[in-house]
């Protein structure tokens, strides 16, 4: 019997055929395209804006103005007034303490005896002088009587008229009133080192009246500015000397309170000074008005007061290395409704909002936004694009950018990982 060639071939070659066939007949696979589907994120245009820099930091109050009643003389407490207790609020020129005056009043009663004795001397001068005056005008008439009548007798002498004994009389006489003369003149000569000394006198007198009226008015403690006292160390009845505090007192027109800044957000705050100005030189002349501070209390955030900047400390704090910079609130009472409004007091914690002077043109970007010095920037082929900037600093969960952002950029606000330079995105506006 005869067989095939087919037949012939082993059933392993035919198997290999078989599956040629089919694959050789079998359609291609089906082409699609390569590229990846867009990114959907979430993009901010950037628009140039105009800010205030601001700074949160906290402090405690204390008076503007503090009065330490020294008592100037010595002695007993004999008055005070009957408000005149630690808390209490007393009006400005109020006295509120006395000091035993008798001895100062006596000084008085007796330098102003003294004086009027001394007054009383300088009339007796001026009479004096007065009567001496017009004795010295008779003694030099007698005086010139007598010399002519020496002259006459001793002329008659000369003629032997007379004896020589009638000339020594005439010559004694006359010698007697140039005598008086003299005393005369002499005594109206000392009449101005006299009235020169008792002036003197007077005015020593005049002095020690003074001075016992001045610490006679020093016996009398008046407020000079309306007050809350804070302490009285001294009580009724109770010896005084001079140097000892009897009275301190916290004024109720301004408190103030020091906020200590770090140097950069303090140079955020300030308006760029003119050339030559000094710090000092811009709160002098107003510019820092520029900076607004709003002061709430911490323990009631709700109410707020507005406050000025009113100096800035000669030095930095030495351990912060910060600047303190004096906030002054006025009218501190004004609207207190306890418990509803609390008054602003001395050693009350507060939290001060500083503002500074306006930025324009300014760009700002998320803080989510910011990786680093790098932006995600979506380009305008919709594409990923690695931005260097300079940032700034940060306020209310953004960030300044001061370089590298231009306006209309696109900053892609959501993260990506991983961020690859070209990577096709879906951007999706937001605002603000």
């Amino acid at each position: 019997m005869r067989v095939g060639p087919l037949l012939a071939l082993p059933p392993i070659a035919l198997g290999i055929a078989a599956a040629a066939w089919l694959i050789a007949g079998a359609p291609g696979p089906a082409k699609t395209d390569g590229a990846a589907p867009a990114l959907s994120v979430r993009i901010e245009t950037v628009t140039p804006q105009a800010i205030r820099p601001a700074a949160s930091v906290w402090g405690n109050l204390r008076a503007a103005d503090t009065w330490v009643a020294v008592a100037e003389v010595q002695g007993e407490v004999i008055w005070r007034h009957p408000d005149l207790e630690q808390g209490r609020i007393i009006s400005a020129e109020t006295e509120v303490l006395r000091i035993d005056p008798s001895d100062y009043e006596l000084s008085l009663r007796q330098a102003e005896a003294d004086l009027a004795a001394l007054q009383a001397e300088g009339r007796q001068i001026g009479i004096e002088a007065a009567n001496t005056g017009r004795i010295l005008e008779l003694e030099q008439k007698r005086l010139a009587l007598s010399e002519a009548d020496l002259r006459r007798t001793e002329k008659l002498v000369l003629q032997g008229s007379v004896p020589q004994t009638r000339a020594d009389e005439s010559e004694r006489a006359t010698l007697l009133a140039r005598r008086t003369v003299s005393e005369l003149e002499n005594s109206l000569a000392l009449v101005p080192s006299r009235e020169l000394r008792l002036d003197a006198q007077i005015a020593r007198t005049q002095a020690a009246i003074d001075r016992a009226r001045r610490s006679l008015e020093r016996t009398k403690l008046i407020t000079p500015f309306n007050l809350r006292v804070t302490q009285i160390p001294v009580e009724l009845f109770q010896p005084v000397t001079p140097g000892q505090v009897v009275i301190r007192g916290d004024g109720l027109n301004a408190v103030e309170v020091v906020a200590h800044l770090p140097i950069d957000e303090f140079r955020r705050l300030i308006p760029r000074l003119p050339e030559g100005h000094s710090m000092q030189d811009t709160l002098r002349t107003g510019l820092a008005d520029a900076i607004g501070v709003i002061v709430s209390p911490i323990a009631d955030p709700g109410q707020t007061w507005s406050g000025q900047v009113s100096r800035i400390e000669g030095a930095l704090d030495p351990r912060a290395r910060t600047v303190a910079v004096v906030v002054t609130i006025t009218d501190p009472y004004q609207g207190a409704d306890p418990p509803y409004r609390l008054p602003l007091v001395p050693n009350m914690q507060v939290r001060l909002v500083l503002t500074g002077a306006s930025l324009s043109d300014v760009i700002t970007v998320p803080e989510a936004a910011l990786h680093g010095g790098i932006v995600l920037v979506a380009d305008a082929e919709n594409r990923l694009e690695l931005r260097q900037v300079t940032p700034g600093f940060a306020q209310d969960g953004r960030v300044v950018i001061f370089d590298g952002l231009i306006a209309g950029d696109r900053v892609v606000i959501d993260t990506i990982a991983p961020a690859i330079p070209g990577l096709a995105l879906a951007p999706v506006e937001v605002t603000r």
